[in-house]
């Protein structure tokens, strides 16, 4: 039986589908629409459910090359920058999960993964769009823009927000805009005034807006988001836009130092709307007979619990652990890996989206929600369902 696949996505989600399977020696094409494999540059968290993945690839010592091992998370009010809350990661990470929380920039995971994957022979297609998918008895027809017909016994769609893979598959679910607008920046600490350097993650709670900073490449770098309420005009695909520094200073002009300092800080800031879909409903959302559907292209869902990355290298694990184990029947092996993975991905969409609301509470609300993180602090912040999951 031809036990091959076509994964389109050239992102982390489809290096990592990519990865996992040519690990166990299964023929992998992967086709991706753009001239060239790369990432905008940003920030990636990676709980020890998702660090624990990558180091079962032999992946650990690739990570620690390009990562940051933060000590703990800290959660503070970005009015009053009154620290709320403490989270230990570190070597409490380590001894409660058995892996560590990284933190690292998503060009750099992204060229990890890519690297790994070609130590493989994994056949990388790029400048290849998909126009049109046609299942069709054990194989499924793929047309490309430029190049001949394709076929394929399993087809992978891991192409993100906009999939072309779910709009065959689901035509109806359609990404939604969120009504945040995230600020990004990456900025080298050693162009930073000494004490607004960290080596820490930190969130800043405010009434209708939060910020996340964390290190990346070993400390040497910061990763800065602000999220802020409203939208953008304009082509939702075209999602990476040159941001204006004075906008944000103005939305932020209530935070206290250090946070409304870092903001002042830096001048080159990328505005990325937000998209989502509401959470999985059904198995169906994630694989339908020969076709599944991996990371974003199936559950897109927003930053707020730091794990859209991890869900998509978890589905990829457990997607070539479903195919391991029903070898000769590819749509009952997609039929065990959606029904083992939809569920846990539409928990982290709605815990990501409650994240977000209980970020941004105002009035009353928001002084309940402080009072009980400085009562609880660590018991609120920890989450072991997502830290100690193993495919």
């Amino acid at each position: 039986m031809d036990k091959s696949m076509v994964i389109v996505g050239g992102g982390i989600g489809g290096f990592a589908g990519a990865l996992a399977a040519a690990r166990a020696g299964l023929p992998v094409r992967l086709l991706e629409q753009a001239a060239a494999f790369g990432e905008v540059g940003a920030g990636i968290q990676l709980g020890p459910n998702v660090v624990r993945v990558l180091q079962g690839w032999g992946l650990g010592d690739a990570l620690a090359r390009v990562a940051a091992f933060p000590a703990q998370l800290e959660v503070r009010n970005a009015l009053s920058a009154q620290t709320l809350g403490v989270l230990p990661l570190g070597e409490r990470a380590v001894a409660q999960y058995g892996a560590p929380y990284a933190t690292v920039a998503r060009a750099d995971l992204h060229a990890l993964l890519l690297q790994a994957v070609q130590t493989h022979p994994v056949d990388l297609q790029l400048a290849t769009t998909l126009t049109q998918v046609q299942p069709q008895g054990d194989v499924v027809h793929l047309h490309t823009a430029a190049a001949e017909p394709l076929q394929t016994p399993l087809l992978v769609g891991a192409d993100g927000l906009w999939s072309r893979v779910r709009q065959h598959l689901l035509p109806q679910a359609q990404p939604r805009a969120t009504g945040h607008l995230a600020f990004r920046a990456l900025v080298r600490q050693d162009t930073l005034p000494a004490m607004l350097r960290s080596q820490v993650v930190t969130a800043w709670l405010g009434p209708k807006f939060h910020a996340v900073q964390y290190p990346v490449r070993g400390g040497a770098w910061l990763n800065v988001v602000a999220i802020v309420q409203g939208h953008t005009p304009g082509d939702p695909q075209s999602w990476d836009h040159s941001a204006n520094a004075a906008e944000l200073r103005a939305r932020l002009a209530n935070a206290q130092a250090p946070l409304l300092d870092l903001i002042h800080a830096i001048d080159d800031w990328r505005l990325w709307p937000l998209y989502d879909r509401p959470p999985m409903a059904s198995a169906a959302e994630q694989a339908q007979g020969r076709i599944a559907l991996l990371g974003d292209a199936a559950h897109p869902m927003r930053p707020y619990l730091a794990q859209g990355a991890g869900m998509a290298i978890e589905d990829a694990q457990q997607l070539v652990a479903s195919l391991q184990a029903q070898p000769d029947d590819v749509p009952a092996a997609l039929a065990h890996y959606a029904q083992t993975r939809w569920q846990r991905n539409a928990r982290v969409q709605a815990r990501a989206i409650r994240n977000g609301q209980i970020f941004h509470l105002q009035g009353p609300a928001r002084l309940g929600r402080d009072t009980s993180l400085r009562l609880l602090g660590a018991r609120l912040l920890d989450v072991p369902w997502l830290y100690g999951y193993r495919a």
